[in-house]
């Protein structure tokens, strides 16, 4: 009786001493748990942003706590921020916490926020643009942002006021636009005044022995600006060295051959050695203005430009390059090149800005200052970060709007914002390169198809229902 008590208070003191040590392994377990919630938190919003799980549940609540200055939505008694959808997989990322200034955004291009409470608005990038898969039916609270800085070729369709109008904000080349892209290939101020590449002009008097006065560049042939044609005309009257794929005549060093050399230091060293670079656009857009064009001010040599019609309002100077649109004809382009190659004088003219450093253009001046992202520079945001934060920002207005009980303001497209004539071609004749007839006359009739492929999207959106491809197809050959 005495061994089977003593057994009963041994196994009582076993279960007391288990049960201590339960509840103090328990509490470590909860204090190691409070540290590293906290650790995780502070690490997340190191730079101004923070992840999120990647699924469309509740945000990472452990953010909150760390982000106190963050403007917030309360939700069904819950903490958390609008989510901005990229609707194209431009940035890869499946989950961020951006911070906007004070605002913060949480942006992803995981599709299965589309039903998310707080999703707000679909990012679209314009190249990725189509009819296969929209977010439909689009509810009242759902804006469409469009970034779109590319030729118009690569998306026709966006570039007719039914479809353009459809977006809420734009991000596109045109000044119009809610956030101007026009400078998008100009690093800044000081890249246009450097002379690192600058070749004085005696020397390209005596390069001028083995060189042509102008140059040509282009391996993407036959666009909508039909600038090949107009090249090939001009050759019957100045002598112009061609090293791309497109009307070539001369070749490239080896190690230049490639398309990612286009930057190189190599490249450029040989094109600043020539007087004149023919700056001709892939299209004809207002405000449309590419590498291109500011490439040979930034090396000393003056473009002859065509393209956006608009250009005067972007030059650096009056007189700092030559405009196709002011010549009747190649001819007269090339005997006024003739005259200023034979005339140091006057060509020098078009370089006095460059050599004395001194850009006029209150416009271009005020646009590089003003934008809100910079080019190849880390201390800047790049258009990109710019137009997730326009976007961010204009719904967190909308939502301190909406606190208040006021109505949110709508923001909506214009047809200006990104609008591109038809394509024209060169009438030159007799044709001297039939072949390539029928693809420049092809950019023509893609333009006229674009307008319907616009009237039947805008109609099936309008819907606000889901629609199949022959369902659009249909509609575009309806007539």
């Amino acid at each position: 009786m005495v061994r089977i008590q003593r057994r009963k208070f041994l196994a009582s003191c076993l279960c007391i001493t288990a049960t201590v040590f339960l509840l103090v392994t328990l509490q470590v377990v909860v204090e190691l748990g409070k540290f590293e919630r906290t650790k995780f938190g502070n690490s997340n919003l190191q730079d101004g942003h923070a992840k999120m799980e990647e699924g469309p549940g509740h945000l990472n609540p452990f953010l909150k706590k760390e982000a106190p200055a963050l403007h917030r939505k309360k939700t069904s008694g819950s903490d958390s921020y609008p989510v901005m959808l990229w609707w194209s997989p431009l940035t890869g990322e499946t989950g961020r916490l951006g911070q906007c200034g004070a605002d913060a955004c949480f942006f992803t291009i995981n599709r299965t926020y589309l039903h998310h409470p707080m999703t707000k608005a679909f990012l679209f990038y314009g190249t990725d643009f189509n009819i296969d898969s929209l977010p439909l039916p689009r509810k009242a609270h759902h804006d469409w942002a469009l970034f779109h800085e590319e030729s118009p070729k690569n998306n026709y369709k966006l570039f007719h006021k039914p479809v353009v109008t459809l977006f809420n904000y734009t991000a596109t080349f045109s000044r119009h636009s809610h956030l101007p892209l026009t400078t998008q290939y100009l690093e800044g101020v000081e890249a246009l005044k450097s002379l690192r590449y600058l070749v004085p002009l005696p020397s390209k008097n005596e390069l001028r022995k083995r060189l042509a006065p102008l140059v040509y560049v282009q391996s993407d042939c036959d666009p909508p600006s039909d600038r090949d044609s107009y090249v090939r005309e001009l050759m019957t009257y100045i002598e112009v060295d061609s090293y791309g794929e497109c009307l070539r005549n001369r070749d490239l060093p080896g190690q230049l051959n490639s398309p990612v050399s286009m930057d190189a230091d190599g490249f450029y060293r040989i094109l600043a050695q020539y007087k004149f670079i023919l700056a001709f656009e892939n299209a004809v857009c207002d405000d449309y203005i590419t590498e291109k064009f500011w490439r040979p001010l930034k090396l000393g040599v003056v473009p002859v430009y065509y393209g956006s019609p608009s250009i005067k309002d972007w030059l650096p100077s009056n007189k700092s390059a030559i405009l196709v649109s002011e010549f009747p004809h190649p001819r007269e382009l090339a005997g006024h090149i003739r005259r200023l190659d034979h005339d140091d004088r006057s060509y020098e003219g078009y370089v006095e800005w460059k050599l004395k450093g001194q850009i006029s253009n209150q416009r271009l001046l005020t646009a590089l200052r003003e934008r809100s992202w910079g080019v190849q520079d880390i201390s800047q945001d790049n258009y990109i970060d710019a137009f997730e934060c326009m976007v961010c920002t204009k719904v967190w207005d909308n939502i301190r709007l909406q606190e208040k009980g006021l109505p949110p303001k709508r923001w909506k497209a214009e047809d200006t914002h990104l609008s591109c004539p038809e394509p024209t071609m060169f009438a030159f004749s007799p044709p001297r390169a039939p072949r390539w007839g029928s693809s420049r006359e092809m950019w023509v009739r893609s333009f006229e198809q674009s307008k319907k492929e616009a009237r039947a999207l805008r109609w099936l959106v309008d819907r606000n229902q889901n629609f199949s491809a022959q369902e659009f197809w249909a509609l575009v050959f309806k007539d």
